[in-house]
């Protein structure tokens, strides 16, 4: 199976012949590889056969740096829309249908700034028509973009509006059913129309909304928070036969634990997360910048050790 299949077969809650790895960014890429990719300020004054040459090379690099990863999805982030559009035609060129290509796709309302959060929680009572208006919206806007995308040679989306803290979700149950839930619903079921897959990303603890997001049909979860007590075995037994699952990996411990607790944590996710496929392994947000890399290949490590079906 080539990675993109793996994929297509976790996102599809079939069973590969070995669980896949992906990141919904990677941030380590200078320290494990030699140098960053190219972000939007690297392109500015460029001319147009500069900018050309700068995204043909990026694109090269990353096919070099995610498959060295081993990754199944690469993950296309970090510029604007047009260059992004540009960077996704490129990789098509490189990697033909080898692997899955997926960038940000959301156009859900999620938690605020610490700045505004009490004038945005209460414009949600004052004006809840202004808020639905605003919700469709959203959802066109995201549509249009994901569109571009597909057309690009883009297959799948992760969708990065974020709901949950570590003790809950920002909205009650009943204020994510009226304002988010089904306009959620309505940007997945679209986005799939396209031909896309869709993984529907949350930190934090999601497990008093979690019956709302299996019912929006996203393909896949992510990413499933242990710092906020969301255990992978539990998600599993709950909605596993409905939704693929990724993630759980704990970020913190690989930040601040031992080795033997970064260890039980990736072995932790494999052994809940993998029975009978419909399992993506990565961690519980991203490897962050700062974050040791050899603490990023140690999981690594225990993925390749155990991932064979």
């Amino acid at each position: 199976m080539t990675p993109k299949q793996h994929a297509v077969a976790a996102l599809e809650l079939r069973q590969p012949d070995m669980v896949p790895t992906f990141e919904l960014e990677f941030q380590l890429e200078e320290e494990m590889f030699g140098k960053a990719f190219l972000r939007q300020e690297d392109l500015r004054g460029l001319s147009a056969s500069q900018k050309e040459y700068r995204l043909k090379a990026n694109a090269e690099y990353m096919v070099h740096v995610f498959s060295q990863l081993e990754y199944s999805i690469i993950p296309v982030h970090y510029l604007e829309l047009e260059d992004a559009l540009q960077t996704v035609r490129y990789l098509r060129e490189l990697i033909d249908d080898e692997y899955m290509l997926c960038a940000h796709g959301d156009g859900t309302y999620s938690i605020p700034s610490g700045h505004d959060m009490v004038e945005y929680s209460c414009w949600f009572f004052e004006h809840p028509d202004e808020a639905h208006a605003k919700a469709r919206q959203m959802v066109e806007d995201a549509l249009e973009r994901n569109r571009k995308y597909v057309d690009a040679g883009l297959d799948c989306f992760i969708f990065c509006a974020d709901y949950c803290f570590n003790d809950g979700p920002f909205f009650s149950p009943k204020m994510f059913a009226e304002f988010v839930q089904p306009y959620l619903a309505d940007l997945v079921a679209r986005t799939k129309e396209l031909g896309a897959y869709v993984i529907k990303h949350t930190d934090g603890n999601i497990m008093p909304i979690l019956d709302q997001l299996v019912a929006c049909e996203p393909h896949a979860l992510h990413s499933l928070d242990p710092m906020a007590g969301v255990d992978i075995a539990e998600v599993k037994q709950l909605v596993g036969d409905k939704v693929c699952l990724c993630g759980n990996v704990n970020c913190a411990l690989m930040q601040t634990g031992t080795d033997e607790e970064v260890i039980a944590s990736a072995e932790y996710a494999l052994k809940h997360g993998k029975p009978g496929g419909g399992y993506i392994f990565c961690t519980s947000n991203v490897p962050f910048k700062g974050l040791p890399p050899e603490r990023y290949q140690l999981i690594l490590d225990i993925w390749k050790k155990h991932r064979e079906y």
